[in-house]
């Protein structure tokens, strides 16, 4: 059993590097149902709105750091942009779900959801030692910067994908065109 439980995964995450070696991430199927799912659109609303949360936050928790004014404040940022983590997390399980058929890791986004469950990791380490008095006030900020560092790298990650989806997209419709074929 184990061992066809490793060959699953050594078959699925080769499948991750031969869609990012061919830049193809949708078969048309996955487009269709990716461009007709509800859930494209709320990640696509929820996404910037992450990342204004962010940046307020990190202002905040800069100020704190710097200044050692505004604890309750930046505290309060860095448990917001914790939820709305949380939330972008949940909802992109299911449109991955809706347009790959599984929730996590799907060959084409395997690397950004390994990637993510250290960015989601870190946040939820935050949230403890937050609630269980672990760390100083200091050092809770210095954990939701690392949080916030490995947030930017994750968010780097699904940015180029998506370029890379757009990308493949124009590269399909130039390829239907030279053929003839309807676009």
């Amino acid at each position: 059993m184990v061992m066809l439980q490793n060959k699953e995964m050594n078959r699925e995450r080769g499948q991750a590097m031969a869609v990012t070696a061919s830049r193809t991430l949708y078969t048309p199927e996955q487009r269709v149902k990716r461009d007709q799912s509800i859930w494209t659109w709320v990640q696509g609303v929820l996404a910037p709105i992450q990342f204004l949360v962010f940046l307020i936050s990190l202002v905040l928790v800069l100020r704190y750091l710097a200044t050692g004014e505004g604890q309750n404040i930046a505290t309060g940022s860095i448990v917001i942009k914790t939820i709305t983590l949380y939330t972008i997390m949940i909802t992109g399980c299911i449109w991955e779900k809706v347009v790959f058929d599984r929730y996590l890791f799907a060959p084409a986004f395997y690397w950004e959801d390994v990637f993510s469950m250290l960015v989601l990791a870190l946040h939820t380490a935050y949230l403890v030692a937050l609630a269980t008095d672990a760390l100083t006030t200091q050092q809770l900020m210095y954990l939701a910067l690392a949080a916030y560092a490995t947030y930017v790298i994750n968010a780097g990650q699904f940015i180029w994908k998506l370029r890379i989806a757009r990308l493949d997209y124009a590269k399909q419709q130039a390829a239907m065109v030279a053929t003839g074929a309807p676009a």
